[in-house]
């Protein structure tokens, strides 16, 4: 077999027959990243429009070349590689992190603590008997001539009618002379009786019916006690005066059947008909629906009465029932004037005269 001839660098012979397959075009060059420059492409011959690129083998457009107005507009994203910078957020202040940390009990304690203070305040507010004081005078029981006032049990309010009793001079009784005895029974046996018998009415106005009761074991005439009180509330210069209200004495004790009652109780059981008041069982007393008479009061008034037993009684009976019909303690208005049938006078007078009346 003949050798070839040598072909040089011409490469090898086409087969002969077969189209010939070009060379492989080079993979197209990634486009640059934004951080880093291009490189500049090696000199080389001349291309113009229409002519492939040496570097690409790509034909260049006619025409001059335009930039693009976003050249990263056709890169493809890639994940940032650097750090993200963490947001600004505010301080926290010391509320938001205690209702952070606590949750709900950050809203339930400031509602507990002024629970609190109200509860604090309620207290502070409290009469001695342990029921809330009334500043209007009805609801609370007030003791006649006890520099302290007890407090009206809730179930009862007696009615009220006038709130600024007159003043004005005390005029001779028209009562027949009480007898004051010698001696009055210390105890008694702590029940009282209400005194049978009723009366007629007295005055014109709002009507206002009474019970009278009397202690059981003090060795005191029951109808002589009521006709005596009944006597004193049917007087025209009592709360009745001017049409004011009027007066009427039942036996009954059944609810809605009276407004008030009036009780003789000796001084051991004061404490028990006027609990807390701090009568000392010298002192008589209002205490909710009942204005309770003392016994050693009744039978002996006080020294700077002089002996005045019967105006005395009288006082202590129209006193005690303006405290059931809502009317509180006054002060003597003056030296020498007439005292206020609710001024205090079984403690002292003050320089004022003494008064059995709300309107004499």
């Amino acid at each position: 077999m003949a050798a070839l001839p040598p072909r040089g660098d011409r490469g090898p012979e086409p087969v002969r027959g077969l189209p010939r397959v070009p060379p492989p075009l080079p993979p197209p060059p990634l486009p640059p990243h934004p951080s880093r420059r291009a490189p500049r492409a090696a000199p080389g011959p001349a291309t113009g429009p229409g002519r492939p690129s040496p570097a690409t083998g790509r034909h260049r457009p006619a025409g001059p070349l335009v930039a693009r107005r976003d050249p990263l507009a056709d890169a493809p994203r890639r994940p940032a590689t650097g750090p993200h910078p963490l947001p600004r957020h505010r301080p926290v202040g010391r509320v938001r992190r205690f209702v952070a940390r606590h949750g709900w009990r950050a809203y339930a304690i400031p509602l507990l603590a002024v629970a609190t203070v109200l509860a604090l305040v309620d207290v502070l507010a409290t009469g001695r008997g342990g029921q809330p004081a009334s500043a209007s005078g009805v609801a609370a029981s007030e003791a006649a001539d006890t520099p302290s006032a007890a407090v009206e049990p809730p179930a009862s309010s007696p009615a009220a009618s006038p709130t600024a009793p007159a003043e004005g001079d005390a005029g001779p009784t028209d009562l027949p002379p009480a007898t004051a005895a010698a001696t009055y029974a210390e105890q008694g046996a702590g029940t009282v009786s209400v005194v049978p018998g009723s009366s007629a009415v007295h005055g014109t106005g709002p009507l206002q019916r009474f019970v009278v009761e009397v202690e059981d074991g003090i060795g005191v005439d029951g109808a002589e006690f009521a006709a005596a009180v009944e006597a004193t509330l049917g007087d025209p210069r009592s709360w009745g005066n001017g049409g004011r209200m009027s007066f009427q004495r039942v036996d009954t004790t059944e609810a809605g059947g009276y407004e008030f009652r009036v009780s003789l109780v000796s001084p051991g059981s004061m404490e028990r008909y006027c609990p807390g008041v701090g009568t000392g069982g010298y002192t008589s007393c209002r205490y909710g629906e009942r204005a309770v008479i003392n016994l050693a009061r009744w039978a002996t008034a006080v020294p700077h009465y002089d002996g005045d037993v019967a105006t005395y009684r009288q006082y202590v009976v129209n006193h005690e029932v303006g405290h059931a019909l809502g009317n509180g303690h006054e002060g003597c208005p003056g030296p020498g004037q007439l005292a206020p049938v609710m001024q205090q006078q079984t403690l002292g007078l003050d320089g004022c005269t003494r008064n059995a009346w709300p309107f004499p």
